[in-house]
């Protein structure tokens, strides 16, 4: 377990991403060499200035049995998916710290909503079943996006998430695109799209870790000291003030 936490925290510099042209099933489920060929062809600041960069080995280890070519697909779809939790983060935090979300409601978002708190603060404001909700809804996202044929352990596409438009009655939109924007798109757009996406993915992570680090440790990030409000709980424990199971 700890090679993959350690493997997934330097696999955002490893730049497992889709190539820009029009690419086979099975180019999909990438080998060590097409990895650093894509990494090396990158023209975000770390394919330019870094290349390939891989100090723990990661692409030469076998998770779960899944073989190295698993192993990099599971890597590579972690670094997309990591990116965009980043992304809808630091957007969040930035919108929650507005008065037009973070100010008085005529109508309370949640019972026991509190105006004028950060956006740490208001989720721990948040009552637990409301936070229970969040969590559930994200696991059924999340598990439905992972019975995808073909897996993308197994030659699927990274990141790829399957449309759910008409899976039943009440979903009505698609979670991915869900006014079609881009259904007419070339697939060398498409392509550019997805390199876009980690690159953006990539600068949200350091982004809101920074807003989160300056929150928890005031100064400790110069250039946002004095911007970011002081936070004293931990984010890294998110039902601090609902249970514990070590009390």
């Amino acid at each position: 377990m700890k090679s993959a936490i350690l493997a997934l925290a330097i696999s955002g510099a490893s730049a497992y991403v889709a190539p820009q042209t029009k690419v086979s099933g099975s180019a999909l489920a990438a080998t060590k060499d097409e990895v650093v060929a894509l990494a090396e062809a990158n023209p975000d600041f770390l394919g330019q200035a870094i290349g390939f960069w891989d100090p723990l080995g990661a692409l030469d280890t076998n998770f779960w049995g899944l073989g190295n070519e698993g192993t990099i697909g599971y890597l590579r779809h972690a670094e997309i998916k990591h990116g965009r939790v980043a992304m809808a983060a630091f957007l969040g935090y930035l919108a929650g710290s507005t008065e037009l979300v973070s100010g008085p409601h005529k109508i309370l978002p949640y019972r026991g909503y509190e105006p004028g708190l950060t956006p740490p603060e208001q989720w721990d404001a948040i009552p637990l079943y409301g936070k229970l909700q969040i969590i559930v809804l994200v696991g059924m996202l999340e598990s439905y996006g992972e019975i995808l044929d073909p897996h993308y352990t197994n030659g699927g596409l990274p990141g790829y998430y399957p449309p759910i438009k008409g899976k039943r009655p009440e979903l009505v939109f698609n979670l991915f695109d869900p006014f079609g924007f881009f259904e007419q798109d070339s697939p060398e757009k498409k392509a550019r799209g997805r390199l876009a996406e980690i690159n953006n993915g990539r600068l949200a992570m350091l982004g809101i870790f920074s807003i989160l680090s300056e929150a928890g440790a005031p100064g400790s990030v110069p250039a946002l000291q004095g911007l970011i409000p002081a936070y004293d709980g931990n984010v890294m424990i998110p039902f601090s003030g609902d249970f514990s199971i070590f009390s």
